[in-house]
């Protein structure tokens, strides 16, 4: 059999395919932008029919790029943008309202309610997770609640739901699959992660009928076949799992203590803690790192929800570079005896704050203050956001063998002065694989493993390959001073202060 796989990467802001070959490197890229729908302050969608012909056309591509047809594909694997949910139509699979999307924030007031109700210990002790808007049980039931008719609709199983893998797997298979895997199941608040099923009483909760649900499956296991009419060939669809999720196996990060950052539009590390279901004292999620031969491997998780976004921001909204790649050029010619302080609360601040109703900030302006700073200070956000979430993950989960090195991967990890700066704030090791897709490759590892095609986790972990390790060189007194400015800063942004 062919031992070329076909990963689906269905992103935030875009859609991405990637053919690789059996040597387990790119042949084939696809990528298509789709557009970003914001109907209201703080609310996020998108378009699910958008995103699914984004992604038949991002496949397409990559088969041409890489000079290859469908029946030379030996199977799909799928990664995708977490906690965003579509409902449709079971009969004719279209969608009843836009995709809500993970940034989305209205349904902080049935947060607070629910809280204000003493369930968050209830949520946390089942999912792992924090009542907060980023998951997807509150979008569902908003849907069920402000679309007409759908809650009895729902009820009388006329309706389907699911994260993107799942609306993309029913529409890949042509309506013959309903699942998703256990990643993206445990990101919704209504799957228990210690039982591996649906949780009765948070769905009660929230008042979502089983029969809206998905089936839960293994991260490498059968997801039905896509059918002929959307690639050219049937294709086994084999290999699911939520972006960041994916990103960590294809980070390799099979053991416990390893940690992965992916920076995209925000930023998520996962840190491995075996089959330990670490519940974190510090307001970091604990989660299924991935599910593989009936195994449950976990993971303490920190969010940022703004990372790149926040380059998008000086790009689209300030305008002060033209492109997001220029940012840390910029930011190189900033002025150092200026500390700019941006907090990025454009939608809130995610872990390990979880203030929904923060707004983002800058500090710190003067006369002098310009793009470069700009720059620098939205660069330094997100190095000061993981470190943050480094210093909450050290105090959840100590793996007593010494040092800490992050594996990074993402958009933003091209830039050298950012990882750089990175490295200088957290005051550890970073290291840059050679291949940044680490998101789509972690996704197509478990389709080609599934098949037969690709090696076992221990053989995939020796083919990682380092292309830099960046190591800190800031002064301690520079970092101190940094960090309190930064601490500051967040302090003053906070909603509550």
């Amino acid at each position: 059999m062919t031992g070329h796989i076909l990963a689906i990467d269905q992103g935030t802001t875009s859609s991405r395919a990637i053919v690789f070959g059996e040597d387990m490197k790119p042949l084939g890229v696809g990528q298509k932008e789709f557009k970003q729908h914001y109907p209201a302050s703080g609310w996020v969608e998108h378009d699910p029919e958008e995103i699914w012909s984004t992604v038949v056309e991002t496949c397409r591509t990559a088969l041409e790029t890489a000079g290859l047809g469908a029946a030379d594909i030996a199977a799909i694997g799928i990664t995708n943008q977490r906690e965003t949910v579509v409902i449709w139509d079971k009969a004719t699979g279209k969608p009843i309202h836009n995709a809500i999307v993970w940034q989305d924030r209205r349904t902080a007031p049935l947060c607070a309610k629910l809280k204000e109700q003493g369930l968050e210990a209830k949520f946390t002790g089942k999912t792992g997770l924090l009542l907060d808007p980023y998951f997807s049980g509150t979008k569902l039931a908003w849907l069920l609640d402000n679309v007409e008719g759908a809650r009895l609709r729902a009820e009388k199983g006329e309706l389907l739901a699911g994260t993107i893998d799942t609306f993309l797997i029913w529409r890949l298979t042509g309506g013959k699959m309903h699942a998703t895997d256990a990643t993206n199941a445990s990101r919704t608040l209504i799957y228990n992660i210690e039982t591996n099923e649906w949780d009765a009483e948070l769905m009660a909760v929230l008042r979502i009928p089983a029969s809206l649900l998905p089936h839960v499956k293994d991260c490498a296991d059968d997801f039905g076949v896509s059918d002929k009419s959307v690639l050219g060939a049937e294709i086994p669809i084999l290999g699911v799992a939520g972006d960041q999720q994916a990103a960590t196996i294809g980070q390799a990060c099979f053991e416990p203590g390893m940690v992965k950052s992916t920076f995209g539009t925000g930023c998520f590390a996962l840190l491995n803690t075996g089959s330990d279901m670490c519940l974190s004292k510090n307001r970091l999620l604990t989660t299924i790192a991935y599910r593989l031969n009936g195994k449950t491997t976990y993971a303490l998780e920190g969010s940022i929800f703004i990372a790149g976004a926040a380059v998008q921001w000086l790009r689209d909204g300030l305008k002060i570079i033209g492109r997001a790649e220029h940012s840390g050029e910029m930011a190189a010619l900033a002025d150092q005896s200026q500390d700019v302080y941006l907090v990025p609360a454009f939608v809130g601040l995610g872990a390990p704050h979880w203030d929904a109703d923060a707004r983002g900030a800058i500090y710190g302006l003067t006369r002098n203050t310009g793009p470069a700073e700009f720059a620098q200070a939205a660069l330094e956000s997100v190095a000061f956001q993981m470190r943050d979430l480094h210093d909450a993950m050290t105090k959840d989960w100590h793996t007593g063998n010494g040092e800490t090195v992050l594996r990074v991967d993402g958009g933003m990890v091209a830039s050298d002065w950012t990882m750089q700066r990175l490295a200088d704030i957290l005051d550890a090791p970073v290291d840059r694989p050679t291949i940044l897709e680490t998101t789509a490759l972690g996704a197509a590892w478990l389709a080609g493993w599934r098949a037969g095609v690709w090696p076992d986790a221990s053989g995939f972990a020796k083919a990682w390959a380092l292309d830099r390790r960046f190591m800190p060189a800031m002064k301690e007194a520079t970092r101190a001073r940094k960090l309190q400015g930064w601490h500051n800063a967040v302090r003053r942004t906070l909603s509550e202060t």
